[in-house]
């Protein structure tokens, strides 16, 4: 870090401690990043198992379903390393402030929707907040924890983002059973009420040197993204000939081609394209980009077929996922060992190939009359690939650079996850809806069969882009090392699903 950064910089924990316990307390900054974090992550999942309850209320069609989840992983995606930058230029506290400000009032509107339509877009607004708060949390964290106990700081602020994905299908089943749908959105609301006079008087304002805010390639971006899941929603009702789906298509197709090549022109990037001649990032990246593709819309599937094809209840259908959500909390610390001693390219690839198998297996078992126990299997499998791969996938990111390009490579790979996360949900939906329907039980399996099989299929290919990264890799410790050396302090380094 430059002097001049240094000097610019005097405000935060480490270069001048407050006088005054009111604020920069390492506990308190623990407390205030993990529950944030923790709604953020939250919202990637919890609205799955309340679909069948929110469609019978709003009603909507299948593509409407669809952008109740990719609408918030979309914007979020598209914006994540956008918010970072903000808050280095202007401020962390200032912008997370913000962010929770936007997020909070975004699940209010969300709870009291009057339509499928007002849900959507405040679904979308959500992921706003939730882009800019986010990448905010660990630069906040880092900024008040002394170095000697970030590595533990980081692991509890892990296991509670990944306790909020494993844990999202249960809450929301178990709100929407018991309350009401609305209620996964409402939860948002105290605990964004309490966290803010909390960060306004516990946090210490911190900058970060460098800052992008890299406008041109944020709109090309949106809008190519955008453009293309839209033409991917709509396709199914409207027809793949039909002039809005070929425009979205097509003019998506155009914009994300012009962002790369903004990437590789531009002189202060958002997202450098000269980072994927690195096969390590490139592979990464692309694995973490397929395995949520196959992943998200699976799940978004399958809490619809557990309850209205199996009639379990929301609740029921929340706890029947907890063996595929919840099974990183378990595994990953034995993934984690795993990847020091033998690198961490072999465990992410076994654990992509293993969730290939749970959705093949998945898909071999669905019927409309399939038992439980037929399908456990499956979805312990799932569950154990998906803790292989978390693991250690944040320490080949981080490790696949050089230290001063960790928090732009740690920004991109999350954001290559929520757009993974939107693809999915909407390519997925696709071939359901071309296959099958909700006309019947068995309409649903007829559509539900081909989604998994593809699901599994891409998660392979996630598989064997894993296995392309350079081996003999010294991934383990490489993101601590950066974050106490001074690097990570501007660094979007999140894990917004599951660690």
């Amino acid at each position: 870090m430059s002097q001049r950064t240094t000097q610019r910089t005097t405000k935060t924990a480490d270069a001048t401690p407050e006088p005054a316990p009111r604020r920069g307390g390492a506990g308190w900054a623990l407390l205030i990043t993990s529950v944030a974090g923790f709604m953020a992550a939250l919202d990637n999942l919890v609205v799955t198992t309340a679909l069948p309850s929110i469609r019978e209320d709003l009603g909507g069609a299948l593509s409407d379903l669809e952008w109740t989840v990719s609408a918030y992983t979309l914007t979020f995606a598209v914006l994540l390393m956008f918010g970072a930058a903000l808050g280095d230029r202007f401020g962390r506290r200032r912008l997370f402030m913000v962010g929770l400000t936007v997020f909070t009032g975004a699940s209010a509107a969300a709870a009291m929707a009057p339509g499928i339509d007002s849900l959507i877009a405040a679904r979308a607004v959500q992921g706003v907040g939730a882009a800019i708060m986010m990448p905010l949390t660990l630069t906040l964290l880092t900024a008040a924890v002394p170095a000697a106990k970030r590595g533990m700081a980081y692991g509890i602020w892990g296991a509670v983002n990944g306790l909020a994905v494993a844990s999202g299908p249960l809450i929301g089943g178990s709100l929407t059973e018991h309350v009401s749908w609305h209620w996964i959105f409402w939860l948002n609301v105290p605990l964004g009420l309490a966290v803010l006079p909390l960060a306004r008087l516990r946090l210490s304002e911190s900058f970060g040197a460098g800052a992008r805010l890299d406008l041109p390639g944020t709109l090309l971006a949106s809008g190519g993204l955008f453009g293309i899941v839209y033409g991917l929603v709509r396709g199914p009702s409207d027809g793949w000939t039909s002039g809005l789906v070929l425009t979205g298509l097509i003019a998506g197709g155009v914009l994300l081609a012009g962002f790369v090549v903004h990437g590789t022109r531009a002189k202060n990037p958002m997202l450098p394209m000269r980072l994927f001649r690195s096969r390590a990032f490139a592979g990464i990246n692309a694995a973490s980009l397929l395995m949520f593709l196959g992943m998200f819309g699976s799940i978004f599937l399958l809490s619809q077929y557990m309850q209205g094809v199996l009639g379990y209840s929301p609740t029921e259908a929340g706890l029947r996922m907890l063996p595929w959500t919840g099974m990183p909390m378990l595994v990953a610390p034995i993934a984690g060992i795993l990847s020091d001693r033998i690198g961490g390219r072999p465990v992410v690839a076994a654990g992509l190939f293993l969730q290939a198998v749970g959705l093949g297996y998945m898909a071999v078992v669905a019927t409309a009359h399939a038992s439980y126990g037929a399908q456990l299997p499956a979805l312990i499998i799932s569950g154990v690939g998906m803790a292989l791969y978390f693991a250690p996938a944040a320490n080949l990111v981080m490790s696949s650079v050089r230290p001063q390009e960790q928090g732009i490579a740690s920004g991109a790979n999350n954001a290559l996850r929520e757009v993974g996360g939107a693809l999915g949900v909407a390519i997925m939906s696709s071939i359901f809806a071309a296959q099958g329907g909700y006309e019947s039980g068995q309409a649903f399996v007829d559509g539900l069969r081909p989604a998994l099989v593809t699901g599994s299929a891409v998660v392979a290919l996630a598989g064997i882009a894993a296995l392309a990264i350079p081996a003999g890799r010294r991934t383990a410790g490489n993101a601590v090392d950066a974050a106490q050396s001074g690097s990570a302090g501007s660094a979007p380094v999140l894990e917004s699903v599951g660690r």
